[in-house]
């Protein structure tokens, strides 16, 4: 089967395609012929600056072509979605049974890859930050596989205005499309007035702009793997809270909470309240290209690799 990988860390050109042999399915996982990945940040970010190299991990759907001892859950044929941990990148890859959910008919795997994760993430931190209806929100990386979710939940949610974050003005129209009412670029120095929730998505230097644009007990919703440093004083003066958000916590310790915003999910796709916006589909052997797009923040919406 081919497979994507890198031997250096580095920008996109160290990713190089490989034939290897098919895995195998151990206890408590299946295994998945791979139909799409979706190509995160996070992922991007851990080429360019990791320590060493690591297998790549990513969200993936396709069909169980075989089952791991114990799996009682699934059957070979099913259409499943869920995080990998290693070896995403590739024709077949081996998903723990837990970390998988089913494809409901009707829906593509890209369509999956779109929604499932980035839903979850947007949804979770639109929840950490407690956000009320008739609230300001503003989301950073507003046109990602997750921001543009999170634009959607803000406006369903009921919030009185929902403004986008962005790298470059040439997304402006893409955003509003999504239920964005005002966008902002991340060079300029006003973000417009003070807002009581911000969802940030890219961390790193845009933590203090962040901060700054929170409104008086204003929240502030930190869950991409940007990092980044906040002064506290920028908090005090605000009586402004942060908040930290990772999903792994949530599908690892509150399956219950995870399943019910998983079926939540499925059903605000079907309803129309929510829409999945994929920039591409990109052939796996093309992995370079999808990395480049992330890193230079070209894309509109989710890049997924199909193999």
């Amino acid at each position: 089967m081919l497979r994507i990988r890198h031997e250096v860390n580095g920008g996109p050109e160290v990713l190089f395609a490989e034939e290897v042999d098919r895995p195998e399915a151990d206890a408590g996982e299946v295994l998945i012929r791979v139909e799409a990945v979706g190509v995160t940040l996070p992922t991007v970010r851990k080429v360019r600056e990791g320590n060493e190299p690591i297998p790549f991990g990513g969200e993936i759907a396709g069909e169980i072509v075989a089952l791991g001892a114990g799996v009682t859950a699934f059957g070979v044929g099913d259409r499943v979605t869920g995080l990998c941990f290693a070896d995403a990148y590739a024709e077949f890859a081996v998903l723990n049974a837990a970390m998988a959910s089913r494809i409901p008919d009707g829906a593509t795997a890209v369509e999956a890859v779109a929604l499932v994760r980035s839903g979850l993430v947007a949804r979770g931190a639109y929840e950490a930050a407690r956000t009320g209806p008739g609230e300001s929100v503003l989301v950073t990386a507003a046109a990602s596989g997750v921001g543009t979710l999170a634009l959607q939940y803000a406006r369903a949610g009921g919030a009185a205005r929902v403004a986008a974050a962005v790298s470059s003005a040439d997304k402006a129209d893409f955003v509003r499309g999504l239920g964005a009412d005002e966008v902002v670029l991340y060079e300029e120095a006003d973000w417009g007035a003070p807002y009581d929730v911000v969802l940030d998505g890219v961390g790193g230097d845009l933590l203090g702009p962040a901060v700054r644009a929170l409104e008086t007990g204003g929240r502030l919703v930190a869950f991409s793997s940007g990092g980044g440093t906040v002064e506290a004083y920028e908090l005090l003066v605000r009586g402004a809270s942060m908040i930290g958000f990772q999903m792994r916590a949530i599908a690892a310790g509150k399956r219950e909470l995870y399943d019910r915003w998983l079926s939540e999910l499925w059903q605000m796709r079907d309803t129309g309240i929510l829409r999945t916006a994929v920039h591409e589909e990109i052939p796996l052997v093309d992995a370079a290209r999808a990395h480049t797009l992330i890193e230079q923040r070209r894309n509109l919406g989710k890049v997924v690799l199909v193999p």
